[in-house]
């Protein structure tokens, strides 16, 4: 039986992780102990796991019946859900057509996908609402066009990113799978969804939860379109009970921890395809 050597910079690099995992983790379970804890117990003692009398559900009862967690889920999902699959949809066909075509002006609509990346949301928020609101979508008091309102920034947003990314792995997809299909009689769509989405669908993947996380947790742009109690999605809701709920503490943690569950389920069921998307390419054989 052979051993291996666990060298020195390996130990030292295994410690460094596990300590920045626990920096990672322990304030979201310092938050979660907390969420079941009286609310007048946090203060004195924040740091022992609540048990007895300690222990209470009151925090949850109260968030839920103040707030309107159920009309918020609903928003969020709408919002993320729709700009996940827009932008899933147009970004694997623009980062085909650039990857696979060359033609007029390729380079210099590449560099406008580049140059989109440099741009942050609060540089262009002020016109991007005062062009909305000239085509009657943004302050308009209906529910649903003030969803499209941020729908279309939020699209456009992650557009860039998600063209640049599926771009990287288009191109280590072999083009002879592409061309056997093609000579098989496959047109340009047949051969996209059939070869090139199968081939890259860790990549997909990867994007579309990234994606979805971003749009869940824009509270900057929905903080600008969405007004009204029956508009606001989830993070607004969590951003109105910090402000109203004061020294409430238990509140907060468990408005904090609602507003996360869906986060740790979309990343918990998804994580296998996280990690073989950002792997996929890394290693060439």
């Amino acid at each position: 039986m052979i051993k291996k050597k666990i060298s020195v910079s390996k130990i030292l690099t295994y410690a460094v992780l596990c300590f920045w995992a626990l920096t990672t983790i322990y304030p979201f379970i310092w938050v979660i102990l907390n969420s079941f804890r009286q609310k007048g117990l946090i203060i004195s003692d924040s740091f022992s796991i609540p048990m007895g009398s300690a222990f209470t559900w009151e925090n949850y009862i109260t968030a839920w019946e103040r707030s309107d967690f159920k009309n918020a889920y609903l928003n969020s999902f709408i919002i993320s859900g729709t700009v996940t699959i827009v932008v899933v949809i147009l970004a694997g066909l623009a980062a085909y057509g650039l990857v696979r075509y060359r033609f007029k002006g390729r380079n210099f609509l590449y560099s406008l996908v580049m140059a989109g990346m440099m741009f942050p949301v609060f540089s262009t928020i002020i016109p991007v609402f005062r062009m909305e609101a000239v085509m009657g979508i943004a302050g308009t008091g209906s529910r649903w066009l003030s969803l499209l309102a941020v729908i279309l920034p939020q699209i456009a947003g992650n557009l860039c990113f998600a063209i640049i990314v599926l771009m990287g792995f288009i191109q280590s997809v072999p083009i002879d799978l592409e061309e056997s299909a093609y000579l098989d009689g496959c047109n340009v769509f047949q051969i996209y969804f059939h070869i090139i989405i199968p081939a890259a669908k860790s990549s997909f993947a990867t994007v579309a939860i990234f994606t979805f996380l971003w749009s869940y947790n824009d509270l900057f742009t929905q903080s600008f379109f969405l007004r009204y109690p029956q508009e606001r999605a989830i993070t607004g809701l969590l951003n109105e009970i910090s402000s109203q709920a004061g020294v409430n503490y238990g509140l907060m943690a468990a408005s904090v921890v609602l507003v996360v569950i869906p986060v740790l389920v979309v990343y918990i069921c998804l994580q296998k395809h996280i990690i073989k998307g950002l792997t996929a390419g890394a290693v060439k054989g």
